[in-house]
C-alpha cells in the first residue's frame, strides 16, 4: 500500500506547537485528512484547537509499514507523534 504522509503542525494554547504526520492511504481526499488531525486533537483533550489547511501540507508518498498499515486499514489514518504531542 502506498500512502500519503502530511507534516503538521498545531499551535498550543499555553504556548508551542504540536507536529506530528498524519498518514493516510494514498487515495484519501484532504478534507478527510484535516478530519482525522481533528480526531486526533479530540483523542488528546485538545477539543478547543483545530487543524485547518495551513497547519497541515502534503509532504510525500511512500509504502506502508505494518504498523501504520494496521492503524490506517482499523480506522482510516495513522498519528506519527514528532514533537509536542505528549500533554
Amino acid at each position: 500500500m502506498e500512502v500519503a504522509i502530511f507534516d503538521t503542525y498545531v499551535k498550543r494554547r499555553e504556548g508551542g506547537y504540536m507536529h506530528f504526520d498524519i498518514i493516510v492511504s494514498a487515495d484519501t481526499n484532504y478534507e478527510s485528512v484535516l478530519t482525522f488531525g481533528n480526531d486526533y486533537l479530540k483523542s488528546k483533550s485538545l477539543n478547543m484547537q483545530s487543524v485547518s489547511s495551513r497547519d497541515c501540507r502534503f509532504c510525500h508518498m511512500q509504502e506502508v509499514i505494518p504498523v501504520w498499515e494496521k492503524n490506517i486499514l482499523q480506522q482510516g489514518y495513522h498519528i506519527y507523534e514528532l514533537e509536542g504531542c505528549s500533554k
